[in-house]
């Protein structure tokens, strides 16, 4: 086992140990607006970015850590074909139901190094997972090379909280990226109500980066 393989386990195991959180607050995980998309508006404001983001041809689309699949729902139907990918089993199969017949399919492993094998894609999409998993240089390595040449990231992530934040701020991942990347673009998020349901003053990015 290579070192990079030996971190990418540990960063695998680290994203299990929130499984039990997930699973148990997978029933009400959509009632968050940015999350169920249930809101005509905040469904909407969400579509728009994902379009600006996304190829406009159809490309193969790996959203990692994807819950419930609202945004793979969004993608799929704007003629993508998905693959998502979430640790939580109560997660995967409520993404599932929802994807049903579209063309998109739901596997049940870590975002570290999700279970798909030789298939490679346009884009890893990836929302608020980055932060929790240790080492991102070596797992944004590993999403690298799942990828085909001119594809792209599109990682949604933020800083929360005020007495003990959590998150990784626009600067570290920009940073991150970079050498990865032949073309980085950030995109500010905090200011655009309709994405989260409600005004929020914490920071909320895109980085969307073409390697």
């Amino acid at each position: 086992m290579t070192n990079e393989t030996r971190h990418m386990v540990a960063a695998g195991t680290r994203e299990a140990e929130w499984n039990v959180d997930w699973d148990a607050g997978a029933a009400c995980f959509d009632d968050e607006p940015d999350h169920g998309l249930r809101d005509p508006e905040v469904r909407a404001a969400w579509a728009d970015r994902l379009r600006s983001w996304l190829p406009e041809r159809p490309a193969d689309i790996l959203d990692l850590g994807c819950g419930t699949g609202s945004l793979s729902l969004l993608a799929a139907e704007q003629g993508h074909r998905v693959t998502g990918v979430d640790s939580s089993p109560a997660m995967v199969e409520r993404a599932r139901a929802k994807l049903a017949g579209h063309d998109a399919a739901v596997l049940r492993g870590e975002a570290a190094a999700p279970p798909v094998g030789e298939q490679r894609f346009d884009v890893v999409l990836v929302r608020h997972v980055l932060w929790t998993l240790p080492e991102p240089d070596l797992v944004l390595r590993h999403w690298r090379d799942l990828l085909r040449p001119g594809g792209r990231f599109v990682l949604v992530e933020g800083v929360w909280g005020t007495l003990h934040p959590v998150g990784i701020p626009a600067g570290r991942l920009t940073a991150l990226v970079t050498p990865l990347s032949s073309g980085i673009r950030v995109e500010r998020l905090s200011d655009d109500p309709l994405l989260w349901g409600r005004a929020v003053d914490d920071e909320r990015y895109a980085v969307v980066a073409t390697v």
